[in-house]
């Protein structure tokens, strides 16, 4: 959303942690000097804040907020944290979630912004079957996990702000990489039973982890649907609405219209591990069968068994009004397989991939934190 943004030519402003080796202003150069190397042109740069979305005022003081004031005219509110499980609500993921939102909100209060865009998920249903409209928020439903719960909540929270003139929210389903490259940078979801795939897939011959014993491990109904949409629709959509003041104040399902089946995740994830691992040998001590491969990651897919059953049917009716030129690209096995094979390559994230090799959609384009 930030090369997106800046290609649309809008001032930018963002607030970032600074991490464990590098402080945030230079974090955000290394990143858009990437996208400039993929692109082949320059991009402005946008003012680096530096903050942290656990301290009051996300760790701003009062000059940077006088100044966000002066130039700054609405927040895109994109920070979370994707953990599903809590010992309690001072951790993950409830500090980013719920304490994050609170204080953005108190930043854009302190500085007078009225205009909000929360980035949110379609999953906010929980557990709720049939169809799910926009307008539709805390039905009473029940959850699968406290990922889920932590952003009902901070939805909640932006909808009561009284100070704001609008808020909007931007609901996207599980995302997957980029539907050009396969490129991504954050490995959760689809990512989750490939890596353990190939993980595992060192202790067993190749050929074990083949058939149906596979979804059957998973424990869900092949037929069943899983709505994945690539990041860089995405970006794409949540730019596209960001950039249009007359779609303020409405909630969107970044969703994707075509769902796809388990069958077919399931049958990637086989064909990508089998094509792309290094499986064990046959000479192997340890070489382990194709029941143990179940075995180990079934148990360790447990956390994320509530989003393997079926997806209910989201409705898009605010997104079809204002996004008929951007159709989300259709997920088919040769998408999902150029997915996998940047994620095994790559190694989950401990080889450092390259900015996206991918021509950003035409969009229209305001302040990010």
């Amino acid at each position: 959303m930030v090369r997106d943004l800046l290609l649309e030519g809008r001032e930018l402003a963002v607030l970032v942690r600074r991490d464990r080796k590098r402080p945030a202003a230079e974090r955000v150069e290394r990143m858009v000097r990437g996208w400039e190397a993929e692109l082949g042109r320059p991009l402005p740069r946008p003012t680096v804040l530096e903050g942290d979305l656990s301290r009051p005022l996300c760790g701003l003081d009062a000059s940077a907020i006088s100044w966000i004031g002066d130039h700054c005219d609405e927040v895109l509110h994109n920070a979370a944290s994707l953990t599903f499980r809590s010992s309690d609500r001072d951790g993950e993921p409830w500090r980013s979630n719920v304490g994050g939102t609170r204080e953005t909100l108190a930043v854009a209060a302190a500085a007078g912004l009225r205009h909000f865009h929360h980035v949110s998920t379609a999953y906010v249903c929980g557990l709720r079957c049939g169809t799910v409209r926009e307008d539709e928020g805390d039905e009473g439903q029940e959850f699968s996990n406290d990922y889920e719960r932590s952003k009902v909540e901070a939805e909640q929270m932006v909808r009561a702000a009284d100070h704001l003139d609008t808020a909007t929210i931007h609901r996207p389903s599980i995302i997957v990489g980029d539907s050009s490259t396969g490129f991504t940078s954050t490995y959760h979801g689809f990512y989750a039973a490939l890596r353990l795939g190939h993980m595992l897939l060192t202790r067993v011959l190749i050929g074990s982890t083949s058939g149906p014993a596979f979804l059957a491990m998973l424990g869900v109904d092949p037929a069943a649907g899983k709505n994945f949409v690539p990041v860089d629709w995405v970006s794409s959509a949540i730019v596209h609405a960001v950039c249009i003041p007359a779609a303020r104040g409405r909630t969107y399902h970044l969703t994707n219209p075509r769902p796809v089946s388990v069958d077919l995740v399931g049958r990637v994830v086989q064909k990508a591990i089998e094509s792309f691992s290094q499986a064990a040998r046959p000479d192997d001590p340890d070489l382990r069968d194709g029941l143990w491969f179940n075995e180990m990651l079934g148990a360790e897919l447990d956390v994320y068994r509530g989003y393997l059953r079926n997806d209910p049917l989201f409705d898009r009716t605010n997104t079809d009004a204002i996004m008929p030129h951007l159709p989300c690209p259709e997920l088919d096995e040769p998408t999902l397989m150029k997915m996998a094979r940047f994620a095994i390559e790559h190694n989950f994230g401990s080889v450092p991939p390259p900015a996206a090799r991918v021509k950003p959609r035409p969009m229209a384009g305001v302040v990010a934190t």
